[in-house]
C-alpha cells in the first residue's frame, strides 16, 4: 500500500505570478476604473463614493468617458484632442516597434551566429545602456539633434548644408529617440530565441540546393516567430505610453497619450477624466492583444492536433 502525499509546490509557483498580477495590475487598475466613474469631492475624500447610501443607487459618471469623444468646438468625435493622442500614440508605437525589429533582427542574428566564447561581450554591449539613466540618454539624443549638435554642425563641417537643419522637435527626432530606447528590448527576446535554434535544418535545406536567402526566409524566419512577437510587444506596449520622449523630443503636434494624461492630472487637475483616458488606453492595448494571443493558441492547437 502507497501513501501518496501532494506536495504544495507547484501550486505555490503558480500562484506567485498571479498573486503578482493582482497586487501590482489588477488591484490598481480597479482603483483607476473606480476614479474614473465618478466625481471629484470637496470634502476631505478626495473623490465621491459610487453607492450613495440615501437614495440606495450606483453614482456612476459617464461623463469622464462622453468627453473623450467629445469636442467643445464642434469637430467630429474622431477630431478631437484625446481621440488624436490616441492615434498618434498608435501610430508612433507601431512605427518605433517596426523599425526595432529591422534593425533588431541582424543585431540578435549576429550575436546568435557569433562564437560562444564572445556572446557574453556582445550581450553586455547591448545592455550597457541599460547601466545610464534613462533621462540621461533621451538627454543626450536631444543635444546631438539641436541646431548647434553634433550632427547638425558636422554637416555644415563637410558642406552638406549651410545652414543647421531642424531635427530635434520633429517626428524624426522622436521616433529616433524611442528606436534608440526600446531597440534592446527586441533585441534580447530575440536571440533568445535565435541561440536555441537547431542549425542542422540550414544545412539540410542547403543540402538540397536551397539559396542562403530562402533558408532564412524559410525556416529562420518563421522558427523565431516567438521571438519577434515577444519583442514587437516589448517595445510596442511601454511606447504607447510613452512620456518622457515625445515631452523631450517632440514638438507640441506630436502629443502622444502620456502626455495627455499628465496635462489632465496635474495642470487639469481633472484626475477623474485622466484615468478615463489611462483606462481607455489601457483597453486599447489588452482586447487587441489578447484576440491576438487567443488567436494564436488556437493556431498552435491545431498544428499540434
Amino acid at each position: 500500500m502507497s501513501l501518496k502525499v501532494s506536495m504544495p509546490g507547484r501550486g505555490v509557483v503558480i500562484a506567485v505570478p498571479y498573486l503578482w498580477l493582482i497586487l501590482f495590475f489588477f488591484l490598481p487598475f480597479l482603483i483607476l476604473l473606480y476614479i474614473s466613474f465618478v466625481d471629484q469631492g470637496t470634502s476631505i475624500h478626495p473623490f465621491l463614493p459610487l453607492w450613495d447610501p440615501d437614495t440606495g443607487t450606483l453614482q456612476l459618471r459617464y461623463e469622464n468617458y462622453l468627453s473623450i469623444f467629445r469636442d467643445h468646438e464642434g469637430a467630429p468625435w474622431f477630431r478631437t484632442i484625446y481621440v488624436e493622442a490616441y492615434g498618434r500614440s498608435l501610430y508612433y508605437a507601431s512605427i518605433t516597434a517596426i523599425l526595432c525589429l529591422l534593425i533588431g533582427y541582424p543585431f540578435a542574428y549576429f550575436i546568435a551566429r557569433s562564437p560562444e566564447t564572445i556572446r557574453p561581450v556582445l550581450l553586455l554591449m547591448v545592455m550597457l545602456p541599460f547601466w545610464t539613466a534613462f533621462l540621461l540618454r533621451v538627454y543626450a539624443w536631444r543635444g546631438l539633434l539641436t541646431d548647434r549638435g553634433i550632427i547638425n554642425q558636422f554637416f555644415m563641417w563637410t558642406g552638406l548644408t549651410d545652414a543647421p537643419i531642424r531635427m530635434v522637435y520633429t517626428d524624426i527626432s522622436m521616433i529616433v529617440g524611442m528606436t534608440y530606447v526600446y531597440l534592446p528590448f527586441m533585441i534580447l527576446p530575440l536571440y533568445a530565441n535565435l541561440v536555441k535554434m537547431d542549425n542542422r535544418l540550414l544545412e539540410a535545406a542547403y543540402d538540397l540546393g536551397t539559396t542562403p536567402f530562402k533558408a532564412f526566409w524559410l525556416i529562420t524566419v518563421p522558427l523565431s516567430k516567438a521571438g519577434i512577437i515577444a519583442g514587437l510587444m516589448l517595445v510596442f506596449i511601454p511606447a504607447v505610453g510613452e512620456f518622457v520622449i515625445p515631452s523631450l523630443l517632440g514638438g507640441p503636434e506630436n502629443q502622444m497619450i502620456g502626455r495627455v494624461v499628465w496635462d489632465e492630472m496635474f495642470r487639469g487637475n481633472n484626475w477623474p477624466r485622466a484615468t478615463a483616458l489611462a483606462v481607455v488606453m489601457i483597453l486599447l492595448i489588452v482586447i487587441p492583444l489578447s484576440i491576438y494571443y487567443n488567436y494564436t493558441s488556437n493556431q498552435q492547437d491545431r498544428g499540434r492536433s
